[in-house]
């Protein structure tokens, strides 16, 4: 392992002013949102709409430092037969790709999931660095309800997290490490700040246990936020000052970035929560996007599937990823979105 450059792609994917493209939605997850924009989920609609963000320059080489990408994806060519890991390259972006195969049921904890795919993934890691992945991404999920987490469903997957980190860096691939509390509950804000520092935690006391080297990899979590079905709703500020409160107490500062995820946060409410943290200020590691949805959703609605509407797509997506940007640095104003909207 030569942690140096494993460091140097880190640093890279957090740079100043720039975020991650989470593009790596599963074949089921691109259909339900290819259905909302009635458009039919093919190998070709999909490479064309994956052209088409890959493609955006101004973003891509401006606000965009890697993507994550799907295993379909970072097989394919683009319409004139050049590979999509390339189109990535010569935007100056870096390619990464997910590597987890989704969650399975864990065994004696019902409604609690483990995340699948260490069997086979030092051969897979070995021929994704080939094909130009310099990065890749895990996902553990932890839902919050009556008498969940169990510390069960916690340790397997923080230690499946740390096994995935600790073969990534064998491989010489920096590892996206994402612990997911999820936000789908009635639950208040603390409770997802204690749920949160429990996982985090956990994940790196493993990390640790395996000895992946902290200085090489990214972590990818949720925010401290209020579940979704909650009748207290916490606003920008307290989920900023919670959220990095949580952070320094769990965080080692040898890790060079947080990358969070959006999680079904509306995109305004996503920068909204990354600018507020960036304002606080003083933070040992940088803070950014690692976006899905909350940077793709404008550009779905936009293209729709229409050729013609390619570079309305590519605008919708460059705003959203300058948006994003000045989050990063603590820039963001709410009336820069008003000015786009008119």
């Amino acid at each position: 392992m030569n942690l140096a450059e494993l460091n140097k792609i880190a640093n890279a994917m957090v740079a100043p002013g720039k975020g991650i493209l989470a593009a790596d939605e599963s074949s089921g997850t691109i259909k339900k949102r290819f259905d909302a924009i009635k458009v039919e989920s093919t190998e070709d609609s999909r490479r064309d709409y994956r052209e088409m963000l890959f493609r955006s320059k101004e973003a891509m080489s401006k606000y965009i430092s890697g993507v994550i990408l799907y295993d379909e994806t970072i097989w394919q060519k683009a319409k004139d037969g050049t590979p999509l890991v390339k189109l990535i390259e010569q935007a100056g972006a870096i390619p990464g790709i997910k590597v987890d195969e989704g969650t399975q049921a864990l065994p004696n904890c019902p409604g609690e999931l483990v995340t699948a795919g260490l069997d086979k993934l030092a051969e897979r890691l070995k021929k994704y660095y080939e094909q130009g992945a310099r990065f890749a991404k895990w996902r553990a999920v932890i839902d919050i309800g009556a008498g969940i987490p169990t510390m069960t469903a916690i340790s397997v997957n923080a230690h499946a997290l740390a096994r995935y980190a600790a073969l990534c860096q064998q491989a010489q691939i920096v590892p996206i490490v994402e612990p997911e509390v999820l936000m789908d509950g009635d639950h208040d804000i603390e409770r997802c700040y204690e749920v949160t520092q429990r996982v985090l935690n956990k994940t790196f006391q493993e990390l640790r246990v395996q000895r992946v080297a902290l200085e090489g990899m990214i972590l990818k979590p949720n925010m401290a936020v209020s579940g979704k079905k909650s009748g207290k709703q916490a606003g920008v500020e307290e989920v900023a000052e919670k959220t990095i409160r949580l952070l320094k107490s769990c965080v080692p500062a040898a890790v060079p970035g947080i990358a969070f995820l959006s999680g079904g946060q509306s995109d305004e409410e996503a920068t909204a929560h990354l600018d507020a943290m960036n304002r606080i200020g003083n933070l040992p590691w940088k803070l950014t996007f690692s976006y899905g949805r909350a940077l793709q959703a404008a550009p779905q609605k936009a293209w729709s599937g229409k050729a013609e509407n390619v570079s309305a797509g590519q605008q919708a997506f460059t705003h959203r990823a300058q948006m994003n940007s000045l989050a990063s640095k603590g820039e963001w104003k709410a009336d820069l979105e008003q000015k786009k909207a008119a």
